[in-house]
């Protein structure tokens, strides 16, 4: 109860901000543009708090924290005295109108871009992206990617950390290839490029990574036998296990490594387990009985509680992304474009059905991954809202009435047929723009739900 409590909160604190600075966008370049605003909103329905400023503008925040609006002087909605015609929206030149409306997103991106700032002064715990394991005959075996190799580049875009990676792969799904800059093994030689086909790549985000489908796994440190912790009431405590216990094999056989240990506790939920034990260099056996666990996509799993000893990252794997206050600033664009190039590629890949609708997500999933990255820390948190922002900047420009696209797009055609579409015939838009918009938040809720 807890956990979702926080998810809540950090999904206000983080959908406020974004919403903020979207509404401010319209709201400063309105203002510029001599429009009078009446009221400036963050959330919809009954106010909960709200103040009349010095310039005449209502400032609210409203009891429902799911969008916000700016409420501008527009003779197309009310009666305006013909003192104040000259304030009003619908007054301005086009390209006044059309600068107000674009003004969200681009703050939006403005938002990303100073986020991502932040993080690269604040700087970032990361690991170089090293191959650990390629499982054989997979699409990256076939390509000759090998243990040890590290990835610097995906289709031309540097990948300094694993994060870069995955938003590499994944803006590939779809694509019948992609290329990767890769380093020998030894990591002396020549970079070299290899080339995945991707027509064989079946990729459910549900039910793996990019990377597991294509075949490889991330570089980790070796992890032993050996326990570390044993958590107070789980089956480990009950069958008597102890930190310091080193497990040597399970039913008889003896065991190569940890992943042994997790496969065999997975597949006997709630049935006993023979472990041997060494403690104390004497050999002792223990019955364990697995707890149940109900894991999406796997069914009834088996879980003990126990965690094994990791060795340490190799000094030269551990970094911190971190750049000067200058250099942060390029830094800071060149990410922005690449969430902005990815989120266009993708909502490309879902309109043309590369991409399925189940893959979209709603604010469930939003909460989920605020609350997670608020958990992690502050810059963790800023590298979501700059995510986030992104990808409302980029939604709201999609050109369909009711999104500030879809504004962009009646003045488009104001601006070639010299006068303004047919009321008419923007609110049969809005009306097929508010049905489509509708129809894929309800297939966003509903993957959320399937999700839990």
């Amino acid at each position: 109860m807890t956990g979702i409590l926080w998810n809540f909160v950090s999904f206000i604190i983080a959908l406020g901000i974004l919403v903020a600075v979207h509404e401010f966008g319209h709201f400063w370049v309105a203002r510029r543009c001599g429009v009078k605003v009446e009221k400036f909103s963050i959330g919809f329905g009954k106010s909960i708090w709200s103040k009349i400023g010095k310039d005449g503008t209502e400032y609210s925040l409203s009891v429902i924290p799911l969008g916000g609006y700016v409420k501008m002087l527009d003779g197309r909605v009310d009666d305006v005295p013909e003192s104040e015609q000259q304030f009003a929206f619908d007054k301005k030149a086009l390209w006044q109108r059309s600068a107000i409306v674009a003004a969200g997103p681009a703050f939006n991106f403005l938002f990303a871009i100073v986020a991502y700032w932040l993080v690269f002064i604040i700087g970032v715990p990361a690991v170089k992206p090293v191959v650990g394991e390629v499982t054989p005959y997979s699409i990256a075996a076939e390509a000759g990617l090998e243990k040890g190799m590290e990835l610097k580049s995906i289709s031309g875009v540097k990948t300094a950390d694993w994060e870069s990676v995955n938003m590499g792969l994944i803006s590939h799904i779809g694509d019948e290839r992609l290329t990767m800059t890769v380093t020998p093994t030894d990591g002396v030689g020549v970079e070299q490029t290899i080339t995945l086909d991707l027509a064989d790549w079946n990729f459910d985000p549900e039910q793996q990574s990019a990377m597991s489908a294509l075949g490889f796994v991330p570089f980790t440190p070796e992890i032993s036998t050996t326990l570390v912790n044993i958590s107070k009431g789980s089956a480990g405590e009950r069958a008597g296990l102890l930190a310091g216990d080193k497990l040597v094999a399970i039913e008889g056989k003896p065991l190569d490594g940890w992943q042994q240990v997790v496969a065999s506790i997975q597949q006997h939920p709630n049935t006993p387990l023979q472990m041997e034990v060494l403690r104390d260099g004497e050999r002792i056996e223990i019955t364990i009985i697995p707890d149940s666990r109900e894991l999406k996509g796997k069914g009834e799993v088996g879980f003990a509680g126990i965690a094994p000893e990791v060795a340490e990252w190799p000094d030269n794997y551990r970094f911190d992304l971190q750049f000067g206050v200058v250099e942060s600033v390029g830094k800071a664009v060149e990410k922005t474009g690449q969430v902005i190039g990815l989120t266009i590629s993708m909502l490309k890949k879902l309109i043309v059905g590369d991409v399925g609708l189940n893959n979209l997500s709603g604010p469930i999933s939003i909460a989920k991954g605020a609350g997670t990255t608020a958990d992690y820390g502050l810059v963790y948190f800023l590298g979501f809202l700059a995510l986030i922002s992104v990808n409302l900047g980029i939604i709201n420009l999609v050109p369909l009435p009711m999104l500030d696209g879809g504004h962009l797009l009646f003045f488009a055609i104001e601006a070639v047929i010299r006068r303004p579409v047919p009321e008419k015939v923007q609110e049969m838009g809005y009306r097929i723009g508010g049905a489509i918009i509708f129809s894929l938040m309800a297939v966003a809720i509903f993957n959320d739900f399937a999700r839990l």
